[in-house]
């Protein structure tokens, strides 16, 4: 009898122990353009989320007695709004703890309000300020708005290039329209003289027509409201046609993937990220470093960004001492402060983030550095 009590204790034991050491999954879900024009930012950015679950896995995390493995749970949303709203519906479905991105404003507006009704926290980068104007409370922008990438533009073409004339070209999707219509904002006043306002779309490649009704007017500078698969073709005709204005724009078009399409005629772009420079830091040339031993390529423009939302997430989930509660979560983020690779996080009652620094950036020897 003793030796039958002793067995049953240690077996209660062991179940008990078993149960607090047992491992349980939280997934994390992405949205981003994984294919198309857009993929090496989609990309980019689920790498950034990957090196910060590995880290995670790596230590482990252990919540309410129960050791946590995370998943990442990235889906192509294709850039498209459309597809993007069947994404965010996926995720949501999944159970996802918490959302990385979507990346671009066009998919990250319509797919929001899909988050918002479930209560799931969103950490996007996408940029135009209609996104955090809806008035909802689950939205967390990991990168700066269009207001302060598009106005910083307009303030170095006016105060370092010492521009007087400029031009703007958006290719009219919500990032490219919004962040143009900032710069213009800021360009008209602080005294900017806009010459030319003209538009296409963001599956061109011919420019021609429209830079040569701009050479006419002969710009000091040409801001793109778009992405870089446009942006590339357009430095390449504005050269063919000796039409020499300086082409600037935001984190669209901010990345080594310029390079890579225009060689040394990058050195005439200029570009604005959010967040100070990485390789000002010794942790951001860390990352820098990792990144390209770990993927065999240069990082983009948000790794880093991602890399801190799923740390952000981690951070949430051990405070609030949850693995499914969403709302828990989503409160926490609200008056969450963390210190990241990319820099401080903080948000404001709208979901931006506060005091979001911006660099702007050009090319030398096809290499993307602050300038």
């Amino acid at each position: 009898m003793r030796l039958t009590r002793n067995f049953v204790v240690c077996c209660g034991l062991s179940a008990i122990m078993g149960t607090a050491l047992a491992d349980t999954s939280v997934t994390i879900g992405l949205s981003g353009p994984l294919t198309g024009n857009q993929a090496g930012s989609g990309k980019d950015n689920e790498n950034g989320a990957r090196l910060a679950i590995q880290d995670l896995n790596a230590k482990p995390l252990t919540i309410g007695r129960q050791k946590v493995t995370l998943k990442l749970d990235s889906e192509d949303d294709q850039g498209d709004p459309k597809v993007g709203v069947q994404i965010a519906q996926k995720l949501v479905d999944s159970g996802a703890i918490a959302i990385l991105g979507p990346n671009n404003s066009g998919v990250a507006i319509p797919a929001s309000r899909v988050f918002n009704g479930a209560g799931v926290a969103i950490l996007p980068v996408a940029s135009n300020p209609a996104l955090t104007a809806q008035g909802f409370n689950n939205i967390f922008r990991i990168g700066a708005s269009d207001a302060q990438l598009g106005g910083s533009m307009a303030d170095f073409a006016k105060n370092v290039l010492k521009a007087d004339t400029v031009a703007v070209i958006d290719d009219r999707t919500a990032y490219g329209e919004g962040i143009a219509t900032e710069f213009l904002r800021e360009a008209r006043q602080i005294g900017l003289t806009v010459v030319g306002q003209d538009y296409t779309n963001s599956n061109a490649v011919d420019f021609k027509a429209i830079l040569s009704t701009l050479k006419t007017k002969d710009p000091d500078a040409i801001f793109y409201g778009g992405y870089t698969a446009q942006a590339g073709p357009m430095v390449k005709q504005m050269h063919q046609i000796a039409l020499k204005a300086k082409l600037m724009g935001g984190d669209g078009i901010c990345s080594a993937e310029m390079a890579q399409l225009t060689g040394e005629l990058a050195s005439s772009v200029y570009c604005a990220q959010g967040g100070s420079a990485l390789d000002k830091t010794e942790t951001g040339r860390a990352f820098i470093k990792r990144y390209k031993s770990t993927y065999s390529m240069e990082m983009l423009v948000y790794a880093a960004n991602f890399y801190d939302g799923t740390m952000m997430i981690a951070q949430a989930m051990l405070a609030t001492n949850t693995t499914t509660d969403r709302t828990k979560v989503r409160a926490y983020l609200a008056n969450a402060q963390y210190d990241g690779i990319a820099g401080h996080y903080a948000f404001d009652s709208t979901g931006n983030l506060k005091g979001a620094p911006t660099t702007v950036y050009t090319f030398r020897k096809s290499q993307l550095v602050p300038y």
